[in-house]
């Protein structure tokens, strides 16, 4: 992250047709190359959650990324908890 950027966090449940649909691998692909650190799963329910840490542009580009994800998926609603980055994680993974 470049010097005196503003690190944040944005905590996602993305709702619609996102499981089965590579939503998850595209999500950890993308924040890796957006150097972004957290973790993306699958729940119970059908949705994806995720958190989100990083610099804020590059936060709310991912966010952003989420409203329509992969070419396959159909997002129906994206629900956004911001608040300051807690620094607690070391990159950015698939939870199962």
């Amino acid at each position: 992250m470049a010097e005196g950027a503003e690190a944040i966090r944005a905590e996602v449940v993305v709702s619609g047709r996102v499981q089965g649909v590579w939503f998850r691998g595209t999500t950890c692909q993308m924040a890796r190359e957006l150097d972004l650190t957290g973790w993306v799963r699958n729940r119970p329910d059908g949705k994806v959650a995720a958190v989100f840490e990083g610099e804020a542009s590059r936060v709310r580009r991912m966010v952003s990324w989420c409203h329509h994800g992969p070419r396959l998926a159909q997002v129906e609603s994206v629900e956004v908890c911001w608040g300051r980055a807690t620094g607690e994680f070391m990159d950015f993974n698939m939870r199962y």
